[in-house]
This record gives C-alpha cells, structure tokens and sequence, in this order.
C-alpha cells in the first residue's frame, strides 16, 4: 500500500500465460511516482505479428520510463499522454529497423493516479474499468472493426463477437498515435481494473466485480487469473487492480478570476 495521510492507493498487476499459449505476449507494469501518485499499465502485444511480445514489453517499458524522465513540472496525466506517443514511435522505429519485427504492434491501456485525480490513455483493445458503490463501467471504448460497426449500427452483436479481433488502433502501427484520454476524480472505495481481453472476454463484467469486490488488490489480481485460466481462456490474461482505500484530499477554493466572478456574483445578490 502506498499513500499520505489523505490518499491511499492500493496496486498490483498481474499477467499468465494463460492454458493455451506458449508464450506470453501480454505486459504490465507499474511506477510508484510518490506517496499518491503512480503509473500503471497493461499491454496486449498483437499475436498476427512475430514480435507482439516485443511490442507489448516495450510499450509498458518505454512509458514507465518517459513518465519518470519528463519535467516534473507537467502533471502525471500529461505525462502519460506524452509517454505513450513515445512508446509508440519506439517501436515504429524498431519494427522498421529490425525485419524480424516488421509490423509488430501492441495495445496499451494506460492510468496516471495523482491524489485522486485519475488520467488514463487508450489505444486498441485492452480495458479500463472503474468499480464504484457495487457497479462496475468500462471506462474504455475498444479500438475494433467490430466496435466501430456496432457502434454504426451496422452489425449485429452476434456479428461483432465474431470480428472483435481486428484492431483499428494499435501502437506502433504509425509514427503518430491516436490517443484516447480519459478523466476522472476517485473517490473513496474505488477499485480501478486494467485487463487485457483473455480476462473479459470469459468472465463477464458483473463476474469481474464480484472477484474485485472484497479482496485487496493482489489477491484481486491472482483471483482473475484464476478464474479465467479456470474458463480455459485461450489467450494470455493480465490484469491490474488499483484501489483507493483513503479520500482523495481536499481541494481549496479555485483562486484567480473564476474566485473573483464568484464573489461578485454573490455581492450582487445580496
């Protein structure tokens, strides 16, 4: 456990090979930045190409490692957003150096935790999902041909089961990255999970949250990867759990203009 005496963040991370694969091409990792503030990531190395596994270990190294290395001065979310662009061009760079790994690509689901104040950045498949009050939400949008035909209305659900493979992000596949961001205050009780899709794709979501519920954040972890090896899950399975077990801290009036607007509406209503 890591925190102040305001905010406390409980982390683990957790990947397996999984019951079907010989190797894994999954990543995680994590950066405990201070007290309350840290980086965790979860990668999902793209299996149609011989170096998904490269590219999966050099998106969760490379982000990790820009984030430690840019200016303090910027704050952990924009860090990270700078990170993964980072990470991206990386592996372009190597991919396109290196013939074996031509065309390796990865996904990357990452958060940046700063006293409550959560940023995380998305590209492709891999899922952040937030567990608050008894429910659980999917905080990403997955990256897939599927996806994007749901969305559209031009497939069934049946249908994009079917094509949920096929990734319209990834990092690595361009030198520049669309990035999502995401942005959110923890409150709480919150448990935030990272998964790549041999988790979530056999247990569903309420299953997920019934396993997170009432365990701390590494035998969270290691109960995921359980219960999805038990599934038989075919794929590699990673899984990060983040829980905020201390309030975020208190923040002060908003000073400046906003403060003063404020003050002169209230004298006029008076």
């Amino acid at each position: 456990m890591i925190g102040t005496p305001e905010c406390h963040l409980e982390i683990a991370a957790l990947s397996d090979v999984g019951t079907e694969r010989a190797h894994n091409e999954d990543c995680c990792g994590t950066f405990i930045e201070s007290g309350a503030c840290a980086i965790v990531g979860v990668a999902d190395g793209v299996s149609m190409s011989e170096g998904g596994e490269v590219a999966s270990q050099m998106a969760i190294e490379v982000t990790l490692r820009a984030c430690r290395e840019d200016a303090p001065t910027r704050s952990a979310g924009q860090r990270l957003y700078n990170a993964v662009q980072q990470a991206n061009i990386e592996i372009y760079e190597r991919a396109y150096a290196i013939p074996e790994l031509r065309g390796m690509t990865t996904t990357l689901t990452a958060v940046a935790l700063d006293r409550g104040d959560l940023t995380a950045v998305h590209v492709g498949d891999s899922r952040l999902y937030l567990v608050r009050a008894g429910t659980i939400t999917q905080l990403t949008k997955d990256h897939t041909l599927a996806e994007e035909r749901l969305l559209a209305g031009f497939a069934s659900k049946e249908r994009a089961l079917a094509d949920r493979s096929a990734l319209t992000r990834s990092v690595g596949r361009e030198l520049i990255v669309s990035r999502d961001r995401i942005s959110r205050q923890l409150v709480q009780g919150d448990v935030l999970l990272l998964c790549s899709d041999g988790l979530y794709n056999v247990l569903a979501d309420a299953e997920m949250q019934r396993i997170v519920a009432d365990r701390d954040a590494p035998a969270a972890c290691r109960a995921l990867i359980e219960e999805a090896n038990g599934r038989g899950t075919p794929d590699n399975v990673t899984a990060a759990v983040v829980r905020m077990t201390g309030p975020a801290p208190t923040r002060p009036e908003p000073g400046g203009l906003l403060a003063a607007l404020r003050r002169l509406r209230g004298r006029a209503a008076s």
